[in-house]
């Protein structure tokens, strides 16, 4: 698989909710760079992220521009977030089914046909200033 179609169907199965094909296209050693967080490193901590996350929030990604460079080794996307926020998440304002809309962006690096690096950045400060109103 090409490096722009592994991207796309990472992206596929987070709409769809598939965490589990999610985590079949991640390198073992997988990097996941959290958005003004720190670094999970391996799948059994992107996996306990993704549970995390589905139980915090609705999303899904419209706007999807995928790009790659001649390699193949790295990649970005570029999307939009569409998201509800359905459960209180330590330190954030109250869960009370708020929608967002919200830019963001990912950087990839490939590794032996599968993701061997995620990094997520979104605007915090416009999110928290959606959910806050």
């Amino acid at each position: 698989m090409d490096t722009k179609s592994l991207i796309a169907a990472y992206y596929e199965a987070f709409n769809a909710g598939r965490t589990d094909d999610m985590l079949a296209l991640l390198h073992d050693d997988v990097e996941h760079h959290v958005n003004e967080g720190g670094i999970r490193r391996g799948k059994a901590l992107f996996a306990d992220f993704n549970a995390h996350m589905t139980a915090s929030y609705k999303e899904t990604l419209t706007d999807m521009v995928i790009f790659a460079n001649e390699s193949g080794d790295r990649a970005a996307a570029e999307f939009v977030v569409n998201g509800t926020y359905l459960k209180t998440d330590e330190g954030l304002p109250e869960a009370r089914g708020q929608t967002y809309r919200l830019p963001a962006g990912s950087f990839f690096t490939i590794r032996e046909g599968q993701i061997a690096r995620v990094t997520t950045y979104y605007n915090l400060a416009d999110w928290m200033r959606q959910v806050s109103q």
